[in-house]
């Protein structure tokens, strides 16, 4: 009677769990359907990450800087070139008697053609103790002219040196700001990608874990009825708890994922925000599609020649082509001459012929030096030439490190995909394996411990799919920043 009782018991308690589960599951299912906005709302997809990364990380916004730096500099440059006014005033009046009264005025313009400055003056230079040879009428002396170098700057000097290499340092700026905003953007995805293999990695644990859970308490009813040995259960337990710990660590892992991925997230404040706990990564079902061997090919064909750091040096060999050629150009002369023609015009009235802009009316002059030894000049033209060998060799090293990165991401990438399509087909044959000793478990041909084998073998082998999985988006992200291209891999 008490067994009859006992046996009772148990059959009500098993329907009352039963029916509760039932009510759990259509509950489960109405809220699901009631609210499919809030799931959408949770996924964080890599084009979510690349419009915050590229707009509000601050080493990108930092780098930006770097063009209009540049750009600056060459505003910098052409003011050498600006057109600059003087004028000075002094006066001497002493015991009733003008001692002098000087008046000087000149307008200096650059000019870029020749290393030529016209210049425009007037001086007003009276009284009695006057240089005679500084000495004007009262109406004063205009007077317009040029100064032409002759040797040492008529094809570059200077300022035309300073301007040159500032317009090639934009190039040479801009090409570092996407070797920057490339690198921040390869280190976010890489993140990403973690994050996403760890999501996916727990949501694996988390089934196995339910899996484990549903099958260790049906043999602890069966047990406590008596159809099962008490060793089956001790075994569904162990695996439970096994599992469980699994999932734990791997709660672990992809919380520091999400935290790790969270530093290249910023608002338009520039305050650093967190990616919430709910949030999900994209999902992809297969990741071979991604893969675009005629966009791969012509990236490996240009990544010699396009690539910002081939531009950076290119534009750096420019700017020591320039600085060699004015290094050079020191080496000549200095040979100077100025011309002035002179009228005693101060405005456009009438002035006469005598006395008005002609040949008969000038003032020019000659200046020449030249060092003996030009040591200094000889001196920084070899280090010049130095310099651009040196950058010779770093270009051609560095043109075969691009290529040989390029192949050996391309080389990782092949073999991630043929991975990949590998265990896809073990996990299907797997997963057969599992169902089918399910089903000759339910028959009563197999036991608990073969289950637990092969479900085990199967959330290790999902787990390694993750992983390649990730890996190959990662050597794809990495075949793309290394060809110096920022799109989406």
């Amino acid at each position: 009677m008490n067994q009859l009782i006992k046996m009772t018991y148990l059959i009500i308690r098993g329907c009352s769990k039963f029916f509760a589960a039932c009510l759990l599951l259509v509950a489960f299912f109405a809220h699901a359907k009631a609210q499919p906005a809030a799931i959408s709302d949770k996924i964080f997809s890599l084009t979510d990450m690349q419009e915050i990364v590229l707009q509000h990380h601050p080493i990108v916004k930092q780098a930006s800087l770097l063009s209009k730096g540049a750009k600056a500099r060459v505003l910098q440059a052409l003011g050498n070139f600006d057109p600059s006014i003087m004028a000075s005033f002094g006066r001497k009046s002493f015991g009733g008697t003008d001692y002098y009264n000087h008046w000087e005025s000149n307008l200096k313009i650059p000019l870029w053609v020749a290393g030529a400055d016209l210049n425009v003056g007037y001086d007003r230079n009276v009284g009695v103790y006057n240089n005679p040879e500084t000495r004007t009428s009262n109406t004063g002396l205009s007077a317009l002219g040029l100064s032409i170098p002759l040797a040492q700057g008529l094809l570059i000097d200077s300022r035309r040196n300073t301007l040159r290499q500032a317009k090639l340092m934009v190039g040479y700026a801009e090409a570092d700001q996407i070797l920057q905003i490339n690198g921040v953007w390869f280190g976010a995805v890489k993140d990403y990608w973690n994050w996403y293999a760890a999501t996916l990695q727990n949501g694996y644990l988390q089934k196995g874990v339910a899996l484990a859970e549903k099958r260790f308490k049906a043999l602890r009813e069966q047990v406590l009825l008596g159809d099962k040995p008490p060793i089956d259960s001790v075994e569904a337990s162990i695996t439970f708890q096994d599992r469980s710990v699994q999932l734990q660590e791997a709660e672990v892992k992809m919380n520091n994922a999400r935290i790790i991925l969270s530093n290249h997230l910023w608002n338009d404040q520039n305050i650093p925000v967190e990616l919430p706990a709910d949030a999900l990564p994209e999902e992809i079902a297969n990741p071979i599609a991604r893969i675009n061997l005629k966009q791969i090919d012509s990236l490996m064909v240009n990544v010699s020649q396009n690539h910002p750091e081939m531009l950076k040096l290119k534009n750096r060999n420019q700017q020591l082509q320039v600085e060699e050629q004015y290094r050079a150009d020191l080496l000549k002369p200095k040979l100077n001459v100025k011309g002035n023609f002179l009228a005693a015009r101060r405005d456009f009235s009438y002035v006469e012929d005598t006395y008005d802009f002609r040949f008969a009316n000038y003032k020019i002059g000659l200046d020449f030096s030249f060092p003996l030894f030009l040591r200094e000049e000889r001196g920084k033209l070899r280090e010049v030439k130095i310099q651009r060998q040196q950058l010779s060799y770093g270009i051609q090293q560095t043109g075969r490190e691009l290529q040989t990165g390029m192949m050996a991401a391309y080389n990782e990438i092949k073999a991630y995909q043929n991975q990949f399509q590998l265990q896809s087909r073990n996990l299907i044959n797997q997963q057969v394996l599992v169902n089918g000793e399910i089903q000759k478990f339910e028959l009563g041909e197999s036991n608990l411990f073969l289950i637990n084998t092969r479900e085990s073998k199967l959330i290790d082998m999902q787990l390694r799919e993750t992983e390649i999985r990730s890996g190959l988006l990662k050597a794809l992200a990495e075949l793309y920043y290394r060809s110096g291209r920022s799109i989406l891999p």
